[in-house]
C-alpha cells in the first residue's frame, strides 16, 4: 500500500511539541547571550552501531598492534554507557510501571539519546506508551543550528531515523508500508488514522519535516518521484535522482553545494569497506566512504550563508555519523568485515576531531547503541564452548545458571561441527564455528590472517545483541560529563546543554 500525507498533516503534533517541549532533561529555552559562555558551538555525535568494548580493543590490535591506539581512544574523557530499554507501557526509570528490558535494540537506544528517554525495542521517538517526543536535531534546527545526519545504513533505519521521525515501529520505512509494518494497537489501543505521524513511513517524514539540512548515507529505494519533488520543494539539492533510482556517487558528493544536500548512495545499506577495497573497479566502490561522508557533511554544515541570506545569529551545527555496519557484519558473525568497518568508523572519527581541534568549540562525542555478537578475543590456540564436542558442565546443581567450577579436561573439538580456524581452511563448513584469527602490526613475517600462528583470535557468542555496556569517547566542551559510567538517556542531556536547547 503506498500513501502520500500533507506536510501540515505529519509536522503538527512535532511542531506543538517543539513549541512547549518539556523534555526529560529540561524544557527549550532561549539563553541570553551570558547563559551561552563556554557553550559548545558545534556538537558531532559519532555513532558505532554494536560496537562494544571488545570491538575497539580487537580493532586497534588489528591495526596498530596492542600497544597502539585508535583515534577515539586518544579523546581525552572516557567512559561506559549502559543501554537497557524498557517494555511497551512502562514507566520511565524511577516511576512505580518502570519495566525495565536488559537487551536494547537501536531504535529504542536512538530514541534514549535523541529524546532522552526509555522506550521499548523498535520505537522512535516516542515513548513505551506511544506518545511523541522531541529529538534533539528537532530541537537544535528549531533554536537554529545546521544540522546533519550520515549513515551506512538506510537513512530511514533506526539510528538515523531516531533523529528525524516519530514511530511506533522501526519496520515503517517506505515507500510501501502496511498496518503491521507501522501500526501498534498493544501500545496505542486502536488503530491510529493515517495521517498520525507515528504510522507516517519514516521516508515520508524524512522528506517533508526539514529536520536534517544535510543527509547522506542508504536507502534510495525507500524513496519515491514524490519525495524528491518534497525535498526539493524545501530547497534541498538532490544528489543522483530518487525519481528514477539513479544512486548518487562519491563523485557527485565531491561537488555538492549549498545550505540543504540529500545524497543516496545505494538503494538500501551502503557497501562494506572490506568488499569496496577488493573491488575497486565495481559500482559499489563509487559509494563514499563513511570518512569522506563525515568530511563533506562538516564542510557543508560549517561553511557560511551566501550574502543576502538571513543570518545564523552565529549558531553552529549538530551532526550525527554512524557507523551502521559494524553491526551488521556482528550480526553475521564475519570477524573480517567487523574490523574494517570499525576501522572506517575511527578514520571518520580522526576527521571529525581534526575540524574540532581546528575549530576549538566542538563537542566531540563517540559511543554505541549496543554491543552486538558478544565479540571476544580468545586465548591464541584456544577454542570455544560452540566448538565442543563436551562442552564444560554445569557443575554448581544448586544454580543452573551457574558454573562455579569450570572443568574442560581431555575436552576435544567435534569434528563434525569444526574443522578449524574460521577465516582458514574450515571457512566453508557451515556447521564451523571456530576462532577468525588475524595478523598483527607485530606478528612475525610471513604470519597471515587464517593462519594458527596470528595473533588475534576472535569469537562471538551470538549474532543478535547484547546488554553489555558500550565504550563513550569524548573531547571538548562538556566532555567531563562522559567521564565515568553515564545511562544513555543522559546523552540526551549532555548534548542539549552543550547546544543549549535545554534548560
Amino acid at each position: 500500500m503506498r500513501r502520500r500525507i500533507s506536510v501540515l498533516a505529519s509536522t503538527t503534533v512535532v511542531a506543538a511539541l517543539l513549541a512547549t517541549a518539556v523534555v526529560t532533561a529540561g524544557t527549550v529555552s532561549s539563553a541570553s547571550a551570558d547563559d551561552d559562555k563556554g557553550r559548545a558551538k558545534n556538537v558531532i555525535y559519532l555513532l558505532g552501531d554494536g560496537m562494544g568494548r571488545t570491538h575497539v580493543t580487537a580493532a586497534r590490535e588489528r591495526y596498530y598492534g596492542a600497544s597502539g591506539k585508535l583515534t577515539m581512544e586518544t579523546l581525552p574523557a572516557q567512559g561506559y554507557v549502559s543501554t537497557y530499554a524498557v517494555e511497551k507501557g512502562s514507566g520511565q526509570p524511577g516511576e512505580a510501571d518502570f519495566r525495565p528490558n536488559a537487551v536494547t535494540d537501536s531504535a529504542s537506544a536512538a530514541t534514549a539519546w535523541s529524546s532522552g528517554v526509555k522506550t521499548y525495542n523498535a520505537a522512535l521517538g516516542v515513548d513505551a506508551k506511544g506518545a511523541v517526543v522531541p529529538t534533539m536535531m528537532e530541537l537544535a534546527k528549531k533554536s537554529g543550528y545546521r544540522t546533519g545526519n550520515v549513515s551506512t545504513a538506510e537513512v530511514t533505519d533506526a539510528t538515523p531515523a531516531g533523529q528525524m521521525s516519530h514511530a511506533l515501529a522501526r519496520g515503517c520505512q517506505g515507500p510501501v508500508y502496511s498496518d503491521a509494518a507501522c501500526q501498534d494497537i498493544t501500545v496505542t489501543g486502536a488503530a491510529l488514522p493515517t495521517s498520525d505521524v507515528r504510522v507516517t513511513p519514516i521516508a515520508d517524514q524524512i522528506a517533508r519535516n526539514g529536520t536534517a539540512d544535510v543527509i547522506l548515507g542508504g536507502g534510495l529505494g525507500r524513496f519515491d518521484a514524490a519525495d524528491e519533488t518534497a525535498l526539493k520543494g524545501h530547497g534541498y539539492s538532490v544528489l543522483g535522482s530518487i525519481a528514477t533510482q539513479t544512486t548518487a556517487t562519491k563523485t557527485d558528493l565531491a561537488a555538492a553545494a549549498g545550505q540543504k544536500v540529500f545524497g543516496l548512495f545505494n538503494k538500501g545499506n551502503l557497501t562494506i569497506e572490506k568488499s569496496k577495497s577488493e573491488r575497486p573497479t565495481s559500482a559499489e566502490a563509487q559509494e563514499p566512504s563513511l570518512p569522506e561522508m563525515t568530511s563533506k557533511a562538516i564542510e557543508l554544515l560549517s561553511q557560511k550563508k551566501a550574502e543576502g541570506e538571513k543570518s545564523d545569529k552565529g549558531k553552529g551545527f549538530y551532526l550525527q555519523v554512524e557507523g551502521a555496519l559494524i553491526d551488521k557484519r556482528s550480526h553475521a558473525n564475519d570477524a573480517a568485515q567487523t574490523l574494517a568497518e570499525v576501522k572506517a568508523f575511527d578514520d571518520a572519527v580522526a576527521i571529525a576531531q581534526d575540524f574540532a581541534k581546528r575549530d576549538g568549540n566542538t563537542l566531540v562525542i563517540v559511543t554505541a547503541d549496543h554491543e552486538c555478537a558478544g565479540f571476544n578475543i580468545i586465548e591464541k590456540g584456544t577454542f570455544t564452548n560452540a566448538e565442543a564436542a563436551t562442552p564444560p558442565a554445569n557443575t554448581d546443581s544448586g544454580n543452573t545458571a551457574n558454573n562455579s567450577t569450570p572443568s574442560r579436561p581431555s575436552n576435544a573439538r567435534d569434528a563434525a561441527r569444526s574443522t578449524g580456524i574460521i577465516n582458514g581452511a574450515g571457512a566453508a563448513d557451515p556447521k564451523n564455528f571456530g576462532p577468525a584469527t588475524f595478523r598483527t602490526p607485530t606478528d612475525p613475517a610471513g604470519v597471515v590472517d587464517g593462519s594458527p600462528e596470528a595473533g588475534l583470535w576472535l569469537s562471538y557468542l551470538s549474532g543478535n545483541h547484547t546488554g553489555a555496556d558500550v565504550p563513550v569517547y569524548a573531547a571538548g566542551p562538556g566532555a567531563d560529563q562522559l567521564q565515568g559510567t553515564v545511562d544513555n538517556i543522559a546523552l540526551f542531556g549532555i548534548v542539549g546543554r552543550a547546544l543549549r536547547v535545554i534548560g
